[in-house]
């Protein structure tokens, strides 16, 4: 196979992937090391998706063109090396990845952001290619679409959700509100029964055990929506427009069994590594994430970083049904930020000290409004647990989505406006370093 040399003889600084995490840590790398190392991104593809836009793409309030962005021109701006054809495997004990055109790349230091692989072979009938839709990339929110517009032509029962092992929920309850604020536009949503079935122990889980009143703010909201909710719910299989669910208590007993018919579903699936990674000993755990320590790094392969879904990161703790711990935005940018220093520092010649904050920062829009939380850090106990609601979060939701692909677009990590707003917050994305 041939070998990709280096363009200079600097150190190499590869990083996997190129979303939200991986777009934004090439960005902050290169901002942190500029000239003193080289920065090359491995990405199946050349487009950015904006991914939390694809519940507005899902009932054709975006396009895609609208949320998306072609790197190749931004990355050669910033002297950033880009492949797109991504990558087959990683080879840690030779230091290189061999790509899907068999490709050798050999690194210096490996930033990991590939994002999950979607599990939804785990349950029979789920998924884009089963008998429900999907708002995780693009390509599912487009074809989402087309059915949301054959039901809203024929209505029909709707069951919305996260299935048992799912770790990103805020998508769930969004898309659910959005259906709910579309067909009330359409003038149909008195015809369309809407069930909301989910893995969480209660409303506004959201896998962080709450934060501020989410329980309170989202069964409230669901009340006046007229939308009905499963919780502790196991999805046994789906079938051409019936799902079956098993409920059970919060002690994990049975309580009971669920039939839904439904003539459009959305259900998020449990995530998993990517086969690039999986069965690699040392650098994942059995689920194919990566093993991070706090200052993400692999206590393994220590030249290897990891930053966003990919990571693994323990349950809060034990639930009837599995639940786990979601990757919010600002929580990746804060390890973007962590890495990027932390690899400056040893480039330097100094160990890392870096530690992301892990902070919590969403907007969750529901077409008319929306609900808004800042937790910090992520995981309780919490020094912020804050939630709010209103009309006013829609509109947030909105700037944002345009800042962000702005963002994207100047080849910037962080704008100077942002870092201010954050820090009239008090939201850092670095612990303070403690003295000796």
């Amino acid at each position: 196979m041939a070998q990709e040399p280096s363009k200079t003889l600097k150190p190499r600084i590869v990083v996997l992937g190129a979303g939200l995490g991986g777009t934004i840590a090439a960005f902050e790398i290169k901002e942190a090391v500029g000239d003193k190392a080289e920065v090359v991104v491995v990405n199946k593809g050349d487009t950015y998706h904006f991914v939390p836009s694809n519940p507005w793409v899902a009932v054709s309030w975006r396009t895609r063109e609208a949320i998306e962005v072609k790197l190749t021109p931004v990355f050669k701006k910033k002297g950033i090396v880009f492949h797109t054809m991504g990558a087959k495997t990683i080879e840690p004990a030779k230091n290189q990845l061999v790509l899907n055109d068999n490709m050798e790349l050999v690194y210096d230091y490996l930033v990991i952001a590939t994002g999950p692989e979607l599990a939804f072979d785990e349950i029979e009938g789920l998924g884009p290619h089963g008998f429900t839709s999907s708002v995780c990339h693009v390509d599912h929110a487009i074809a989402a679409a087309k059915a949301f517009d054959d039901l809203a032509a024929n209505p029909r029962p709707v069951v919305i959700g996260a299935v048992q092992g799912a770790s990103c929920f805020g998508p769930a309850y969004e898309f659910a509100m959005i259906v709910d604020t579309e067909l009330r536009k359409r003038k149909v949503r008195d015809r369309v029964p809407m069930t909301f079935v989910t893995s969480e122990p209660y409303v506004g889980h959201l896998g962080l055990d709450g934060v501020g009143d989410t329980k309170g703010l989202l069964e409230s909201e669901m009340r006046n929506r007229h939308i009905k909710w499963i919780t502790n719910a196991k999805v046994s299989k789906v079938e051409a427009g019936r799902m079956f669910v098993e409920e059970l208590t919060d002690d994990g007993a049975h309580k009971t069994d669920h039939e839904l018919p439904f003539g459009f579903s959305m259900m998020l699936p449990a995530f998993r590594g990517v086969d690039a990674v999986k069965g690699i000993e040392g650098l994942t755990n059995p689920r194919g994430f990566i093993l991070i320590d706090k200052h993400q790094q692999n206590p393994t392969f220590p030249n290897i970083f990891g930053l966003g879904v990919c990571v693994a990161i323990p349950p809060m703790g034990k639930t009837a049904v599995p639940v786990g711990v979601p990757k919010t935005g600002f929580m990746i940018e804060s390890m973007c930020t962590a890495i990027a220093h932390n690899i400056k520092d040893i480039l330097a010649g100094r160990a890392p000290t870096h530690e992301a904050t892990w902070n919590a920062i969403c907007l969750a829009d529901f077409g008319d409004g929306g609900v808004a939380f800042f937790a910090q850090p992520q995981i309780p106990p919490r020094n912020i647990n804050w939630s709010a609601s209103g009309k006013w979060v829609h509109m947030a939701k909105a700037a944002f989505e345009s800042y962000f692909i702005g963002k994207v677009k100047a080849g910037k990590s962080e704008m100077f406006f942002e870092k201010m707003a954050l820090d009239l917050m008090g939201a850092h994305k670095l612990k303070e370093e403690k003295l000796p």
